[in-house]
């Protein structure tokens, strides 16, 4: 009972720090691996270059072209793949659990570097956990999970890195001291993230201690937060 009063405090703390204006280019030190395996330190905000900040917000500069204008410094506009994944997911997969923008994740980012209790969880293939990726989070990819009876080794140190302790005896998981997650994959077309969800409600992880960005890296990056790759 006092786990789920903490939870539920850390995460009302989670939406109030998320609504502060401004919040999102204070910037967080966050502790993470690259891709060589190097302990980095990278501080994660909202990041708008110096000649992005004055442009006028019109339909002429925003919508024009390839939806930038061509005045617009390159620096300020990105082009991105739109017509990948089947689905556009709804903003809620389910009703107990909670969807996170990127303010809400970014507050969570904060909050796990004083609680241990806190995981980010990007659930991509290594090979784009390695190439790109959100500051903090850590890689556990959805096959380990989804097709967990042929990654059984895998899936048991998942487990183990999410405080979910294994009877060696009948392999029954016991959830007590189950981290709070939040999951996330390559955009909002994305299924791999939602494959994983629906997999670890399966199994029985406690439905309150699962939340879901659902923009993902693409949103992410659309936002102009930080990323891992320069």
């Amino acid at each position: 009972m006092l786990y789920k009063y903490f939870t539920f405090a850390l995460f009302l703390s989670s939406l109030l720090l998320a609504k502060e204006m401004g919040f999102e280019y204070e910037g967080i030190p966050v502790k993470t691996t690259d891709a060589k395996g190097n302990s980095v330190t990278m501080t994660v905000k909202r990041e708008i270059p110096k000649e992005c900040k004055n442009i006028p917000v019109s339909n002429t500069m925003l919508w024009t072209g390839n939806y930038a204008n061509e005045k617009v410094p390159e620096a300020c506009k990105s082009t991105y793949v739109h017509t990948v994944g089947s689905h556009i997911f709804p903003i809620s997969i389910d009703q107990d659990i909670t969807t996170y923008g990127e303010l809400e994740v970014l507050a969570f980012i904060k909050h796990m570097q004083t609680y241990d209790s806190l995981m980010l969880i990007d659930v991509c293939k290594e090979e784009f956990y390695n190439y790109r990726t959100i500051p903090g989070a850590v890689n556990m990819p959805f096959y380990h999970f989804k097709e967990r009876t042929s990654f059984e080794f895998e899936f048991e140190q998942h487990m183990k890195t999410l405080g979910v302790s294994i009877n060696e005896k009948d392999d029954s998981l016991d959830f007590t001291h189950a981290k709070t997650i939040t999951l996330f994959c390559n955009g909002p077309w994305c299924s791999l993230s939602v494959t994983t969800i629906q997999v670890m409600l399966e199994i029985g992880y406690p439905v309150e201690k699962i939340k879901w960005y659902r923009g993902g890296i693409q949103e992410w990056l659309a936002t102009g937060m930080t990323s891992t790759r320069k």
